[in-house]
């Protein structure tokens, strides 16, 4: 409990220093900006497997049975780069609502702030039921399987004109009917008054489509890192880590999404990977190392070929 607390307390009072300090005033990111932060995030992210590594390795010592702290340190970093890499569509759709709803880009930043408040909540429950569902009923794990297997057919087969819609969706549709939505941004408030009337400005509603969407999103990468590990804490902590730095890699990336157009491939490769793990768990059992090396080459062939035929295409 103690890690637990001590976790959550340090991811909050960083929270409260984002937007209390770094971003007090609401300002444009800057591709440079962006990069910077995300650097900071990918190194702490990987600086903090030395920390699982410590914490398990006391547990380790009082309960040899226990998981092996390499085993622990790799399990944390598989699972943060395959959030990561799963993230990358959520940048698409998070692009896809700020400009269906012409939010603009001073205004973004506090809109994934908030975003990440409501996604630390709902992964966390997420985590929890998933985790409790496979310690419960061992069977999970192939249903699961299944369904990463039939995601990443879906994302192969499926035609490039599927392009999410904000203004048509249900969760659009379902907000007009609770509360009345004003076309006019004031600012970076999410609620307006007007003539007695509270009405939702355009960056509360771009929120509640984010936080949504963002859900979906977990649907299918919290069962893909459940094949690497059952561990809460890992689990929940490679999610959070990921969830942190995804604001300053989309600011970072937003503006070069069509240069990396071939890592839906690599997204399609991690996935069935993942859910042919889980269907052949009681078959076949790869070391930590192996389930690691996949991933980190997926991404590295998706990129180095994206930018590769990026630039081909430019000459």
């Amino acid at each position: 409990m103690i890690v637990w607390i001590s976790f959550l307390v340090a991811v909050l009072i960083f929270l409260a220093f984002d937007l209390g300090v770094f971003n007090k005033n609401p300002h444009i990111i800057s591709s440079k900006e962006a990069g910077k932060w995300t650097a900071i995030w990918v190194t702490l992210s990987f600086l903090f497997s030395g920390v699982v590594y410590w914490l398990y390795s006391t547990n380790y010592i009082a309960n040899p049975d226990a998981l092996k702290p390499s085993a622990a340190a790799m399990k944390f970093i598989t699972g943060y780069l395959i959030e990561l890499s799963l993230s990358i569509d959520n940048i698409f759709v998070i692009a896809i609502i700020f400009a269906a709803f012409k939010i603009p880009q001073k205004y973004q930043h506090r809109v994934l702030f908030w975003g990440i408040l409501g996604a630390i909540i709902f992964r966390g429950l997420m985590i929890f039921f998933g985790v409790m569902l496979i310690n419960k009923f061992s069977w999970m794990t192939y249903i699961f399987g299944a369904f990463l297997i039939y995601t990443a057919m879906k994302m192969l087969f499926s035609g490039e004109d599927e392009q999410f819609q904000p203004k048509k969706s249900f969760v659009y549709k379902a907000l007009k009917k609770v509360i009345p939505i004003s076309n006019h941004i004031d600012k970076e408030h999410f609620f307006v008054k007007r003539r007695h009337i509270t009405a939702a400005t355009p960056l509360f509603v771009a929120l509640i489509v984010i936080e949504v969407m963002d859900v979906v999103f977990a649907i299918d990468s919290v069962p893909a890192i459940l094949a690497i590990t059952n561990d809460p804490f890992l689990v929940f902590s490679s999610n959070i880590f990921a969830i942190l730095g995804l604001r300053s890699m989309y600011f970072f990336l937003a503006n070069m999404l069509a240069k990396f157009s071939y890592l839906e491939y690599s997204l399609i490769a991690i996935l069935s990977f993942v859910g042919l793990k889980m269907l052949l768990h009681d078959f076949i059992k790869l070391p930590e190392w192996a389930s690691l090396a996949f991933i980190a080459v997926a991404l590295l062939l998706g990129i180095g070929v994206s930018l590769f035929k990026s630039k081909n295409s430019e000459e």
